[in-house]
């Protein structure tokens, strides 16, 4: 959500506020905060540099099985990551 609100236009926050009320939230537990370091180690180890904001995103899709969705396709380069493009 930390992204969302970063951009966010005034005029935005109310319809962003109440279109965020209706998902569903995901906590970023042990097990998924171990998914993300190690993710990002790998992605390092091979000369790729993660945000660890994007891996942490990515490791709650990964860990729950959910489809990601994203207009930021370079940030998540996981092959195992479900991904759905925004236009």
């Amino acid at each position: 959500m930390t992204e969302v609100y970063v951009g966010l236009r005034p005029a935005e926050e109310s319809r962003t506020q109440e279109f965020l009320d209706s998902l569903k939230y995901y906590s970023i537990s042990w097990p998924v905060a171990r998914l993300a370091g190690l993710v990002k180690r790998d992605y390092s180890k091979k000369g790729i540099t993660l945000a660890t904001t994007d891996v942490t995103i990515a490791s709650v899709a990964l860990y729950h099985q959910l489809t990601l969705m994203t207009d930021n396709l370079k940030h998540y380069p996981m092959k195992e990551l479900s991904l759905y493009p925004l236009p």
